[in-house]
Formats: structure tokens, sequence, C-alpha cells
């Protein structure tokens, strides 16, 4: 199911093989909260700008238009026409992001749709069915995501209540996957590691969670208030302390710069909602650093986004077009940069992996974030 190819180091070259595909990694999903890509990208474009694998949220779609209805309509590859990997997360994360509108207790979440208020519950049992019914390619464990800043007594006891959900989160995928009504029972389950910044925490939950034999495992919590540095000493601690032999997720990260360090440490999955929600900004990444194409110095620049680049907003148009779409609130201006950013992120996963297969990952990571520091 998964099989190492390459190693530099840490790093890790590797494919996944699942029910829908073949995932080759360090690999970037790019991120649909609600089935669709902010920024008027289609399924059809993620084929174009060299997506393997397709996020989807799991509380957002469980409100709207309702994870049963999609499961009415043959799942969330159906509904969606895509016929690629999904992830789908727990609907975990919520539980921190929505902090105001939530109650947490040893059976699960009570929350308030932030959509109409309305009073809902989440526990291990209802994230699985749900994500069952979105009949996605990978579901993730559902956890709670403490704050970077809580206190210690909390995050232990919010890490020991997660280790605890993920023991029925796995009873019950089994239970979804054996199901004749089902329709992947080929889903994967991934744990998610918990911890805020105390290390030696997150040590022991990831040497729980290990031995439950999971497909895959996440670092979560990161990339929610601590700095880079504590982000990767984080990584430096924990990953060694997660299986070698399976996938590793880092959770919500992050910038070019930080793929780049996570690789290097052992990551074989990223997400991250910069490229769509800073290309809908008016601001794309290059070799050289990122651009604002809002800016005026770009209002007479007949050259692409980057020379060479074969995104579709490269290959057609130029940073003055792009500019005055902006400037005119036209929302082809702000799906050209998403599509360019997109493309940009996977094909760095793609050199990514090139350069793990040529052994020299180090190397192409040196040149990569010289050339960011250019314009940063």
């Amino acid at each position: 199911m998964y099989k190492i190819l390459k190693e530099e180091g840490r790093a890790k070259r590797a494919e996944l093989a699942t029910v829908h595909g073949t995932i080759q990694t360090p690999v970037f999903m790019n991120v649909g909260t609600a089935a669709a890509i902010k920024g008027a990208v289609s399924t059809m474009d993620l084929q174009q700008i060299k997506t393997q694998v397709e996020l989807s949220n799991t509380y957002h779609l469980h409100l709207r238009p309702g994870d049963e209805l999609i499961k009415r309509m043959g799942g969330l590859h159906k509904f969606m026409v895509w016929d690629k990997p999904i992830l789908t997360d727990s609907g975990g994360f919520q539980v921190f992001s929505l902090a105001k509108l939530r109650k947490i207790k040893e059976e699960g979440v009570y929350f308030n749709s932030h959509i109409d208020g309305r009073r809902i519950f989440m526990g291990p049992e209802e994230s699985m069915q749900i994500q069952s019914n979105l009949a996605s390619t990978i579901t993730m464990g559902f956890d709670e995501c403490p704050s970077s800043v809580a206190d210690r007594a909390y995050v232990q006891a919010s890490v020991d209540r997660t280790a605890r959900w993920l023991l029925r989160c796995k009873k019950k995928m089994t239970e979804l996957n054996s199901r004749e009504d089902t329709i992947n029972r080929h889903q994967l389950l991934f744990g998610i590691n918990q911890g805020a910044i105390y290390s030696d925490i997150r040590i022991e939950h990831a040497k729980k969670i290990s031995e439950m034999d999971l497909d895959g495992y996440a670092v979560g919590g990161l990339a929610v208030g601590e700095t880079h540095e504590q982000m990767y000493e984080i990584l430096d601690e924990v990953v060694p302390y997660l299986p070698r032999n399976k996938p590793v997720y880092l959770m919500g990260v992050g910038t070019p710069a930080n793929i780049l360090e996570g690789v290097e440490r052992g990551v074989d999955f990223f997400d991250c909602v910069y490229p769509s929600r800073n290309g809908r900004h008016g601001h794309v990444y290059t070799d050289q650093g990122h651009l604002n194409l809002f800016n005026a110095q770009y209002k007479m620049d007949a050259a692409p986004i980057e020379d060479g680049c074969q995104c579709p907003a490269c290959r057609h148009y130029s940073r003055a077009y792009i500019h005055h779409l902006l400037k005119a609130k036209e929302m082809l201006g702000m799906r050209l940069c998403v599509l360019h950013n997109l493309y940009y992120y996977n094909t760095m996963m793609e050199e990514i992996r090139d350069a793990l297969d040529e052994g020299c990952f180090a190397s192409y990571k040196r040149k990569k974030l010289d050339g960011f520091s250019q314009n940063s």
C-alpha cells in the first residue's frame, strides 16, 4: 500500500496505492473545503494543473449540502466529478477554529452551526459515518486541536481524549468498511498527533497512536500560532516516533519554504489554503518569491507571472492584464492567480520528487530557498 522508493536523510520519496489511484509523495493536496476550490476552479482545471489529491471538509459538507445527500448522489467523487484521491478531514479542526460555538465532552463535541445556529453533535463515530457517506479515499481520525498557547494540563487531557477517540474511530471505520451499502469499502484512516508545543506530550501520543497500526499518521495542531522554528523543532522531535513505513501528513502547512523544511524532516503529505486564498487577493508565488499583482508596478508589465511557467495563466496572459482584471474586480483575475498558485505548488512537489529520485534534494532545497529570499 505504502512503498518508500528513495530516501535522503529523513526525506522520503514514496507512493501510496489507493482505490482511487496511486499517490506519488511528497504531495501537496489542493484544498476544496466545500467540494470546490475557491476561485472558480473546477475539477477539470485540477486535472490540468497536476493535482493528485483534493481535500474536502467533513464539517462543512455535513452542514451543506449534507453528507447523506452526497451519499445518495453516489459519493463525493461522483458529486464533484473527480476520479482521483480525495482526503476528508475529520471536523476536528473546527473544534479549534469555532471555539465560541462548541462544547467538548467525552462523547464528542456539541456545535452551533456557523450557518444558521442550529445545534449539532459530532463525535468519533459520527465523523467516521459522515466521511463514509462522502466515500473519500482517506479519512482522518476525529481529534481536538488544542491551542498552541494552551496550558500543559489542558493539552495533556485533550491529547489523552484524542487517543481514546481514535480507538473509537478505528472501530467504527472497520464496521463501516464491512457494510454492503458503503460506497467505498476501502477507505483509509489516518490518525492525528496532537500536543501543542509540548514535545514530550507529542512523543508519548505518537508512540500510543503508532501502536494502532493505522494507514497513515498526521501531525496536527501546527501553523496555528507558533513560530516556524517551533514547528520545525516539533517535527524534529515527533516524526521519528511515527512509523517510518507509513505516510506522514503535516496538516495545514504551508508556505513553499515550510514544505521544503517538512520534506527534509520526513513528511509526505501537505495541505494549505495559502495558494488559493492568496491568489484570490492577487498574491502569486514564483521562484523569486511572491508578487502582489495589485501593485501599480505591474500596470504595463507584458511578462507572464513567471517566465517558463506552463500554467494556464502564464501560457496566455500578462501581468498587466491580470493586474487590470484584479483592479476591475473581474473574477477572471482571481481565477488566474489561483490556477497559477496551485500549479506552482504542484510543480514544486514534482520537482521535489525528482530531486529525491536523483539524490540531490539537499542542493535543490538550498537553491529554492535562495531564490525565495530575492523578493521576500
